[in-house]
């Protein structure tokens, strides 16, 4: 069953992009769908049936890849449950992605080249989160960041979506650097790729150092000797794990490799809510959460990991209080959201970071789609200051993008209210440097996001009509097929969190997650955060509220005082509006300076090397010899008699001058 959930996105992949065009659009939409759904099923299933039986890890060997010295690499699966957990998550959302596109995308006549890059990237996720090795981790890594840039610039005669795909794939070229660096590392520190054997030798590192890495180093932990070099085995562990981590934050964009993601609005809708709610992004978080056992030994590495997502998550928020773009407003929503992730990873509560990814899959796939039956409606338009008034033409879209800000916000008894808090509150009882900075930034963060939530909703469904009135005229709710995803989604977004709670991080989280995640004998953050005060329990909600109010009074109370604000406060408006001006930062360190090499290297190496003094060079010169030599075939004899005596003369005069003896 789990090779046929794995393999099924690929079949869809082949035939619509083989044979696509010779079965037709609707042949290809039907059967990469129907073989999603399938997968989906497929996923509940297992499950279900594993999820809450047996919790031993089964592997399922394919091939036998490569095999060279030390290195045995071989393709095989690795169900355990947090592999079906994120079975559940790609399949389904992704399944319903598909079947939102056959309505969004109806239109377009590359419909089987696209529904082939989508399951091409579900298929690609499938083969990262089923890995039982690194380097086919990273064969599924590199395959959502190909699918990704295909799906990206999709819409390839638009420059705007080619320059947002080549910027998504090189951003992500400098994490993935790091991150097949870290592969490197683990193999040197433990002689395999394989992941039973680099848990095994973590355990054993664990047991030598008789504590957490970095306070073992400093009372003489044991050493690495490599190449006649004899290093701390702390220090080289920590190493590794930034390396990794590095990886993970390209993945998921975290600050500083994070530029990619809002320009990835570029593709179609249903691919912002593909690689927003259930791939690529949430990459990085599988796969600290799957190296746990090596994070769990170095105490410096998760404290870098939860001030980078601490530091993301006010970032994105501080963000999307400005932005008018409805996609890039959850588009930076998705950025501070992955950025809570990483600081539950950080403070060693991993059940928390993959409960919040899960809850977090419903209810952003859910306002991403919402998005795109806004913009279906209003005739393409994505500029929430040109719509407004919109409750009463699209109810269903309405209410359903409802649910999913007050899942997001965190409202009581949602499914964000049960991650996200926790999240919140795994980060108040964590023990690493930065666990109450953590703490901090996403208590306020917890505002941002109520606010600029709510802003999106009252600025696009509540108030009057800000289209023109042709535009108006035309707004239509979204067929069926759009909607039904929306309304699956919406019951995720409302339950996920109140049934999965007990087992993802409440009574039942040992025993369902088994040895899928490791948590070291000293972390006790999981039953500490459950015995945190009241008030502090409740800071969350209050947070949710107080956004609220403020989106409501500045909004629908007195919609002019956003733009006394911003007025007041230029400078400040500005500064997040252009994203704390990281991209010109960019532009002028990176983009900027790599043209200019560019155009000294090809004006003195190209211009004058090698077309000076090279292969083209010489050609110049040979073409210039020529022409000069052509001159002498005038085809008149008298020339040729006068070249032949003044042949015969020089000869002569040779020979008269001892020329020969």
């Amino acid at each position: 069953m789990y090779q046929t959930i794995v393999l099924l996105p690929l079949a869809g992949f082949l035939i619509a992009g083989l044979f696509g065009n010779a079965i037709g659009a609707k042949a290809s939409e039907y059967t990469t769908s129907a073989f999603l759904v399938a997968a989906a099923v497929l996923s509940w299933i297992a499950f279900i049936g594993f999820g809450f039986g047996e919790a031993e890890t089964i592997r399922i060997t394919l091939f036998q890849w490569m095999q060279s010295g030390g290195l045995d690499v071989s393709w095989s699966l690795r169900i355990d449950r947090l592999t079906l957990v994120m079975l559940v998550v790609v399949n389904t959302v992704s399944s319903l992605v598909h079947i939102y596109s056959i309505g969004y995308m109806h239109h377009d006549p590359h419909r089987p080249r696209f529904f082939a890059y989508l399951s091409l990237f579900t298929f690609a996720m499938l083969m990262l989160v089923t890995s039982n090795n690194l380097v086919q981790m990273f064969f599924g890594w590199e395959g959502v960041g190909l699918a990704s840039y295909l799906l990206i610039g999709f819409w390839y005669k638009k420059p705007t979506a080619n320059a947002a795909a080549m910027k998504a794939f090189i951003v992500n070229r400098v994490g993935d650097f790091g991150f097949i660096l870290g592969i490197f590392g683990v193999y040197v520190l433990f002689g395999s790729v394989n992941l039973d054997t680099i848990f095994a030798g973590a355990a054993d590192i664990a047991a030598q150092m008789g504590g957490e890495g970095a306070e073992a180093a400093a009372a003489g932990a044991p050493v690495l000797n490599f190449a006649g070099y004899a290093l701390p085995m702390a220090g080289a562990l920590t190493a590794v794990c930034l390396l990794l981590f590095l990886g993970a934050m390209g993945k998921s964009a975290q600050l500083g490799l994070h530029t990619w993601l809002p320009d990835a609005m570029e593709g179609p809708t249903p691919v912002s809510a593909l690689i927003h709610a259930a791939t690529m992004v949430t990459a990085g978080v599988f796969m600290l959460a799957r190296m746990s056992p090596i994070f769990e030994l170095s105490h410096t590495a998760l404290t870098v990991v939860t001030f980078v997502g601490a530091t993301t998550a006010l970032f994105a928020a501080t963000v999307g209080l400005v932005q008018n773009d409805i996609k890039r407003v959850i588009a930076y929503s998705t950025c501070s959201q992955l950025g809570y992730m990483f600081v539950a990873l950080g403070v060693g509560a991993y059940g928390v970071a993959i409960f919040h990814l899960f809850t977090h899959a419903f209810f952003k796939a859910l306002l991403f789609l919402g998005a795109g039956s806004v913009i279906h409606s209003v005739s393409d338009e994505q500029d929430m200051r040109r719509m407004g008034g919109l409750r009463k033409h699209i109810p269903v879209t309405y209410w359903t993008m409802v649910i999913g800000t007050l899942a997001l916000t965190g409202f009581p008894l949602t499914a964000g209210y049960f991650s996200k808090d926790a999240v919140i509150e795994a980060a108040f009882v964590g023990h690493n440097s930065f666990a109450m900075y953590g703490w901090g930034l996403t208590v306020i963060s917890a505002l941002l996001t109520s606010f600029y939530s709510w802003r999106l909703i009252f600025m696009t469904f509540h108030g009057k009509p800000r289209a023109s009135a042709d535009v108006m005229h035309h707004v239509h709710e979204s067929p069926m097929v759009m909607l039904a995803p929306l309304l699956i989604l919406s019951v995720g977004a409302l339950f996920a969190g109140i049934v999965f709670e007990g087992y993802f991080i409440g009574d039942e989280y040992a025993g369902f997650w088994g040895a899928s995640l490791f948590t070291g004998a000293e972390n006790h953050v999981l039953h500490d955060m459950h015995e945190v005060a009241f008030g502090v329990a409740i800071i969350p909600t209050v947070m949710m509220a107080i956004g609220f109010a403020i989106a409501w009074f500045f909004y629908i109370r007195d919609p002019s005082l956003p733009g006394q604000v911003a007025e007041r406060h230029r400078g400040l408006y500005k500064f997040l509006l252009n994203k704390w001006y990281f991209d010109e930062l960019y532009d002028v360190v990176f983009v900027r300076s790599a043209k200019a090499i560019g155009r000294f290297l090809w004006k003195t190496g190209d211009g004058r090397v090698i077309d000076g003094l090279g292969p083209d060079g010489i050609s110049a010169r040979v073409v210039d010899v020529t022409n000069r030599v052509v001159r002498l075939q005038t085809g008149y004899l008298y020339h040729y008699a006068f070249a032949m005596l003044i042949g015969v003369a020089a000869l002569v005069t040779w020979m008269m001058l001892g020329g020969v003896n």
